[in-house]
């Protein structure tokens, strides 16, 4: 990880969440604070850098709206980037509230970027402990955001410096107050990214630690992922932007795969999500281009 590419990602993140959030109807996610994140510039650079990258995505569509750029855009984002974040931060926090109401009292979010989730539910500010979890030019890039935009910091919101794709250690959080308590983790868009050994050294070293009744949400690629094309080639479009961005994917798993690795760890599925079902459950009856990705499912998994 560069300087600064951390800051980058968390914003084209931050970007697909406010377009949404701006300009699509009905909403899968409402991010409404993202676009206090993101200056006028940056959000303008990004959208130009996407229309101009459309003959990349699709040669068929580059011509069909050609000259169109705001259709241009709504497709690029509404196909390759924001089916997935959208869906899975709804996924989790859903799960997450549930959990909420029955006596979780910590919540760890690791690969946090620009998220919102804490200034969204200033309601559970006397309840549940945040805890930030990502690199620390990333998080120096949001306080200056947060800050900027006028957001004061609540008292349970606390920023852990880590690469925990390299090495997890619970020393660092528990500096910030973490404790054994009844524990929620979201791990999304990081799966793919590390080896299959990586992932479950990970899982491992959270659930260490935290009593039963602990759960995380994650989402993984399934084992099509190399060999999937998807509608307008998007899959395949995913796997090499991520291979020219110096950040290959590394790792897709069959389900039974995905039940041992979690059984490791003394972890139960408590509810899975394959494509099929995300895209019934989000994207029914839609008028415009989102739909569920291909490849992609989510779980929700508990400590026995």
């Amino acid at each position: 990880m560069k300087q600064g590419e951390s800051s980058l990602t968390s914003l084209i993140s931050a970007f697909g969440r406010s377009y949404h959030s701006q300009f699509d109807t009905p909403k899968i996610f409402n991010d409404y604070i993202a676009k206090e994140l993101i200056s006028q510039e940056e959000f303008n650079n990004i959208k130009e850098n996407m229309v101009q990258g459309i003959d990349f995505f699709s040669h068929d569509i580059a011509k069909k709206f050609k000259g169109d750029t705001e259709e241009i855009l709504k497709w690029i984002t509404q196909v390759q980037l924001s089916p997935t974040p959208l869906t899975r931060a709804r996924y989790c926090e859903k799960v997450l509230l549930n959990e909420a109401m029955l006596e979780l009292e910590q919540y760890v979010i690791l690969g946090a970027g620009l998220d919102t989730f804490c200034f969204r539910h200033p309601e559970l500010e006397n309840t549940l402990e945040i805890f930030e979890v990502d690199f620390s030019t990333t998080q120096e890039f949001k306080k200056k955001r947060l800050d900027e935009a006028g957001f004061k910091v609540p008292s349970n919101l606390h920023f852990v410096s880590m690469d925990f794709t390299k090495a997890f250690s619970d020393q660092q959080l528990r500096k910030e107050g973490f404790d054994t308590k009844k524990t929620f983790f979201s791990l999304l868009g990081v799966s793919y990214y590390l080896t299959k050994e990586q992932i479950s050294n990970l899982i491992n070293n959270l659930f260490a630690k935290v009593p039963s009744g602990s759960s995380i949400v994650f989402d993984y690629a399934d084992e099509k992922l190399f060999e999937e094309k998807g509608i307008f080639n998007r899959v395949e479009n995913m796997v090499k932007i991520a291979a020219a961005s110096g950040e290959p994917m590394k790792s897709c798993f069959s389900y039974d795969e995905i039940v041992g690795m979690l059984e490791k760890s003394g972890l139960l599925i408590n509810e899975h999500l394959a494509p099929d079902t995300i895209n019934e459950l989000y994207f029914n009856d839609r008028k415009d281009y989102l739909s569920a990705f291909e490849t992609i499912h989510y779980m929700h998994a508990i400590k026995k």
